[in-house]
């Protein structure tokens, strides 16, 4: 039986109108705009499921399951998962295809953090494969002649913006540790569309047309993205043979090619030589660099250990202290203001002290312990007993071993980012979430593959009023992230594995989805479609379209700032059971859920 009849899906139908990448950016923008799903020829009995799966249904599966951002690489991860790879090995698979598919999001050039529960040990693992700042950055790296910060896309296109890209290693070193198929036959499948081509996604056709100014600045981006000075279409078969020789590369003799040889000294180049703003990358900065295995940050939640990733990410930290905070109360129902009043200001607590601490804690003491200890977050809780919005939103003070003296955050953050979720049939999980930053990274493209700009995730600004700001730029330093790829485990094993893109919208996304299903009993497929509600810095933001409007009034009577937007997330959660195994894709974008 083909593996394509064996296979049970559930897709994403989007249901929002196309949206072109904002002018310009801030915080409160979400770093991509929804498209409609279409497009896709994987084969006809793939074509039929989707179509039978499009009422928005969970995904039921016993042995495995994958769920990611495109098709492509769903179906790339799953033909491995079939084959009796294990999670590590289908990540490899999808996040290769991703790359050529979903180009804007992730890809070799940028960075990533992935979660893995080992079902023979029962341990959950951290590596950080985020970017690193060049060795010649400095502080100022931002910042004007007058000492004053750059406009967000004149520091994130060109050179300067640019980090060592952490994705490649930590493919390999995921592949290393827990990887059993051949390395080299991981990329077959990307290769394959990459030289024979794949079918541009509506999302991919929309974003390249919305953002065709910078995507012009570097003649190979251009050349790829627009030839003949035309944006490329959606349904058009598009061919990537630059991105085949890297993978090939790859493939062949690991990341060394990436990290010292010739794909290292292509970047540094392209890098540092572009026009009106130069990076400072060198070929040093490319071979020192390696992937850190780091501590999980666990944080209770009714009952159940909420584990994520730590510092650089803030993800981990903040999921956890917005869960901390609500394990105080009961969250009644998805339809209950007071419900959603506590999650909106635990957030804004949350986002006070990632502001005032979290950074890449090689360089910064971060309080890790403090910030999520039950006796800190019971006594945050405690503001929110009240029937409004809290009128003034202050760091706490979490109890920690070093004494501080650091200035709140400044730091704009969109990162294009994707998601993968994935059980494979040995019981290991994986949850990694993947980013080249801003849609598009720096708009600079080398090897088939577009280069990050995470750096632009650190402060713009060093010192406030004298005070040095925790993430500010520095040589070597890896700039904080709120991606929170998250592994939610009960009695040692897991039962929840999800994440998403979203920018900094990242953090509330999954601690909501989080709530959705273990407060309120929805299952994969309805947690990830709930319509959202986020409040990060002050501002309510409400999902327009949907349900959610109906809070706008009764949250502002609260006294609460409303704005209503497109919150487009990227969810992708599978859901472990005692009868197997039930997945979900965010109905906002074009990912789908695949298992056996």
């Amino acid at each position: 039986m083909k593996l394509a009849r064996k296979l049970t899906f559930v897709t994403a139908l989007l249901f929002y109108a196309s949206a072109a990448l904002p002018q310009e950016a801030s915080d409160s923008v979400a770093p991509e705009g929804a498209t409609e799903l279409g497009g896709y020829v994987l084969n006809a009995d793939i074509e039929a499921s989707l179509a039978a799966k499009s009422a928005g249904k969970s995904v039921q599966a016993k042995n495995w399951m994958i769920s990611a951002a495109n098709p492509y690489a769903a179906e790339a991860g799953a033909s491995i998962l079939a084959k009796g790879g294990t999670a590590a090995d289908a990540m490899v698979a999808a996040q290769a295809v991703l790359g050529l598919v979903e180009p804007q999001s992730s890809g070799l050039g940028g960075g990533a953090f992935l979660l893995w529960y080992d079902a023979k040990t029962g341990q959950v693992t951290t590596l950080d494969g985020r970017e690193t700042a060049p060795l010649a950055a400095q502080p100022t790296l931002f910042q004007d002649e007058n000492g004053e910060p750059q406009k967000f896309f004149d520091a994130v296109v060109g050179g300067r913006s640019v980090g060592v890209p952490g994705a490649p290693a930590l493919m390999q070193e995921a592949h290393k540790r827990w990887g059993s198929a051949s390395w080299a036959g991981l990329f077959s499948r990307a290769i394959t569309l990459a030289e024979e081509g794949f079918v541009v996604s509506p999302r991919l056709a929309d974003m390249v047309r919305g953002d065709a100014d910078r995507l012009s600045i570097d003649a190979t981006t251009r050349e790829y993205f627009l030839p003949q000075g035309r944006a490329i279409e959606k349904g058009q078969l598009l061919k990537n043979t630059s991105y085949a020789e890297s993978l090939r590369a790859l493939a062949g003799n690991g990341v060394a090619p990436f990290y010292t040889g010739r794909i290292a000294k292509e970047i540094v180049e392209k890098v540092r030589n572009v026009p009106n703003a130069p990076g400072v990358l060198s070929e040093v900065d490319f071979s020192l660099y390696s992937v850190r295995a780091r501590d999980p940050v666990c944080a209770a939640y009714r009952g159940y250990e909420v584990c994520g990733m730590g510092p650089p990410s803030s993800g981990g930290l903040s999921v956890g202290q917005i869960l901390g905070m609500l394990d105080n109360y009961d969250m009644l129902s998805p339809e209950d203001v007071t419900a959603w009043r506590m999650f909106g200001d635990a957030s804004r607590l949350s986002f006070a002290d990632r502001a005032r601490y979290m950074a890449d804690s090689d360089y910064v003491p971060v309080p890790t312990a403090g910030l999520i200890a039950p006796d800190y977050l019971r006594e945050r809780a405690k503001l929110l007993n009240t029937g409004n919005a809290l009128e003034n939103v202050e760091a706490g003070m979490p109890e920690f071993d070093h004494s501080l003296n650091l200035s709140d955050d400044e730091a704009i953050e969109l990162p294009s980012t994707s998601h993968i979720s994935i059980v494979d049939s040995y019981g290991n999980a994986l949850s990694m979430t993947t980013s080249i930053e801003n849609a598009f990274g720096s708009r600079l493209m080398v090897g088939g593959f577009l280069l990050n700009n995470q750096l632009t995730d650190f402060s713009f600004r060093s010192h406030r009023d004298g005070v040095p700001i925790a993430n500010r730029v520095e040589p070597g330093k890896r700039p904080r992230s709120s991606m929170a790829p998250t592994i939610v485990m009960k009695n040692g094993k897991p039962v929840v594995v999800v994440g998403s893109p979203g920018g900094s919208r990242i953090i509330p996304y999954v601690a909501k989805t989080i709530v959705a299903h273990l407060d309120w009993g929805l299952d994969a497929q309805a947690a990830v479609s709930l319509p959202h509600l986020a409040n990060r810095f002050g501002i309510y933001d409400v999902e327009e379209g949907t349900s959610a409007e109906a809070f706008v009034e009764p949250l502002t009577k609260m006294g609460f700032e409303v704005s209503v937007n497109a919150l487009n997330s990227g969810l992708h959660m599978i859901v472990v059971g005692d009868e197997g195994l039930t997945g979900g894709a965010d109905p906002r974008r074009e990912g789908i859920a695949l298992g056996e």
